[in-house]
């Protein structure tokens, strides 16, 4: 039962990799900026943004190798699957990193609070204008790839919250200017950090769903099997499994239990089409067995 499985679509990181790479030209240049303009003004808020424009520039890299490896890897040996796994490797290193740099963020502000430093709000503010236009052009550069892409998704997000931190560093270097409240920099700081938190656990757990291969958010697994049970000519199935390997690339693994001496060709062919057309899911391996065949439990794991 052959049949065409060929990948002939572009995945969706490769199709989005220039706009990946202008993005991550542009945060790594201003990263310095930013590292340097905190350290010359005293402003925390500059170095919590500048310490996320650092978790920026390694998440983008390692967005551009996972896409790059895996857009050129070839299936052979022992990667069966070949590399397409290292998106979601990166989109979870990216989550790990964003809880450090928020959790260093909220430590440093804690130490501030009780001896705040001179702050230099003109710098600061000149420098916080610039990281927000920045921002807005990585915002825009990856918000279409963010929608197809987990990996994708992990940079975008990294991008708007420095978006929002650019935002709070320029009210916190006004506030300075204007009233001389010093404690605006941490304050403003540690609300980076908090920002950034929910955002790292949201990427984070859906980078480890995939990894340990759990349905796909949404499917209704039930549904499915009632589904693929209703095909004419199945009387059962069983070894019903689902998973999402990539972005884009759910897969399903599926035994079909047809009456004894039925054709298989038109069954397999039904199956694989509601597969593809109302799940979505067009890599999946379909075994039809009669149902006089013994032998073939179903795997209790």
């Amino acid at each position: 039962m052959s049949g065409d499985h060929q990948h002939t679509s572009v995945r969706a990181g490769a199709r989005h990799i220039k706009a990946l790479y202008i993005a991550f030209g542009l945060v790594v240049v201003f990263m310095v900026v930013e590292i340097v303009a905190g350290f010359a003004t005293g402003s925390l808020a500059l170095l919590s943004d500048a310490g996320h424009m650092a978790t920026d520039a390694v998440g983008l890299g390692m967005a551009l190798a996972a896409i790059t490896a895996a857009n050129n890897a070839r299936r052979g040996g022992h990667r069966t699957y070949g590399l397409y796994r290292l998106e979601i490797l990166a989109a979870l290193a990216n989550a790990v990193l964003l809880f450090g740099v928020a959790g260093y963020v909220l430590f440093e502000a804690s130490r501030r609070f009780s001896d705040p430093p001179e702050v230099l709000s003109g710098p600061m503010l000149l420098v916080a204008v610039i990281g927000l236009i920045v921002n807005l052009i990585g915002w825009r550069l990856l918000r279409a790839g963010a929608e197809e892409s987990i990996n994708l998704e992990g940079a975008f997000l990294e991008v708007m919250a420095d978006l929002i931190g650019s935002v709070g560093v320029i009210l916190a270097a006004l506030i300075i200017r204007y009233t001389g409240w010093t404690y605006a920099d941490p304050l403003f700081g540690a609300a980076i950090g908090i920002f950034i938190l929910p955002r790292a656990w949201r990427l984070g757990r859906r980078a480890v769903r995939v990894l340990v291969q759990a349905a796909p958010e949404g499917l209704d697994l039930e549904e499915l099997r009632q589904s693929l049970a209703s095909v004419p000519g199945v009387s059962d199935i069983h070894d019903l499994h689902v998973w999402t390997l990539t972005s884009e690339m759910d897969v399903a693994t599926v035994h079909l239990v047809t009456a004894a001496g039925a054709d298989p060709h038109p069954t397999l062919d039904r199956a694989r089409s509601l597969l593809e057309d109302e799940y979505g899911i067009s890599h999946a391996t379909l075994q039809v067995e009669p149902d006089t065949h013994e032998g073939c439990a179903e795997v209790a794991w």
